[in-house]
């Protein structure tokens, strides 16, 4: 396990592989009890499949804006969608709204949700199959690294081994392709504009796939907000606001958020960048309390038992 800054970088593979796993689970769960980030290598997910969604999400958001705005986003519930820039702004609980609605989050995104699903459907564009084919092949994918990572957590945390499983086989979990579009150098040098503010995420965990543009920063232990520079080969993992909430927030969410990449602007501008976020969540019929092992008469449990698609909703209700 090396660092990059303050975020541990850890190998995932002799997990994958099963030639380690106690080793790589309890350096992860050390690092989301420390840290709440890290940069997860050997995750088994090509490089080419990877690019692949690169370019289709680069496809999908040089569209017309009235193709996209066909496909709008309509109720935290289903979660799915295409979002306009200035639709949502993350920063916006326990802040002034009035305030933040000055300064909206910089970003377009495209909301894409399970399948099959009999309460909800996904907004595909109609003149593209392959961008529904391809895009749910990498959700499936990347559900199955979920769970291979929310079982090393649950053994890190002295767990059985599968002990999350009956809690993530529905893949009620959230992909997320963002375009942050090109921006001027002088609008991100006001310190309340962000191109996404600081905020935690509401689930799990969340994977996220990074371009090489940078500008994502983590906020560290001593309260400063730090690059995470993209890391080739790597995805970054982090812990969300309900994971922390299942551990008795012994597993940190730690806050983070996008602003201007840490170079000069080329002719005051700096370029666009893309990301993917997976966002991974408990089934929906789940019910969420403090886990055994995280609470006792020193420690009591903090948090009363909440369903899980019932806060879920509550927090999107938040930020739309």
């Amino acid at each position: 396990m090396v660092t990059e800054n303050f975020i541990p970088v850890i190998d995932f593979s002799p997990f994958l592989n099963e030639s380690d796993t106690a080793k790589v689970s309890q350096q992860l769960v050390d690092a989301f009890v420390n840290v709440g980030f890290v940069y997860l290598s050997g995750h088994g997910i090509p490089m080419e499949q990877i690019d692949r969604i690169y370019s289709l999400s680069k496809w999908f958001f040089q569209m017309p804006m009235e193709e996209k705005v066909k496909l709008a986003w309509k109720t935290p519930e289903a979660n799915r969608g295409y979002v306009a820039p200035g639709r949502e702004r993350v920063s916006l609980v326990g802040q002034d709204v009035k305030e933040l609605r000055v300064f909206p989050d910089i970003k377009e995104s495209m909301e894409i949700g399970k399948e099959p699903c009999t309460e909800f459907e996904n907004n595909w564009p109609e003149n593209n199959p392959e961008f529904r084919k391809l895009m749910m092949e990498f959700y499936n994918v990347c559900h199955d690294l979920n769970a291979k990572v929310m079982d090393a957590i649950g053994i890190g945390l002295g767990l059985n081994s599968g002990f999350f499983e009956k809690f993530v086989d529905a893949k009620e979990n959230n992909m997320r392709l963002l375009h942050y579009p090109k921006v001027e150098s002088k609008v991100l040098e006001n310190p309340n504009q962000s191109r996404i503010g600081a905020h935690t995420d509401y689930g799990t965990i969340t994977l996220l796939f990074q371009d090489s543009v940078g500008g994502l920063q983590v906020k560290n232990t001593s309260g400063n907000f730090v690059p995470a520079p993209p890391i080739p080969g790597t995805i970054v993992v982090n812990a969300g606001d309900l994971l922390a909430r299942w551990s008795n927030d012994k597993i940190k969410s730690t806050q983070h958020r996008v602003v201007s990449p840490p170079y000069s602007p080329v002719d005051g501008f700096y370029p666009e960048r893309y990301s993917i976020a997976y966002f991974c969540n408990p089934n929906f019929n789940a019910t969420i309390e403090c886990l055994q092992g995280t609470f006792d008469k020193s420690m009591p449990c903090k948090y009363d038992p909440i369903n899980s698609h019932e806060y879920l909703t509550m927090r999107l209700k938040d930020t739309y």
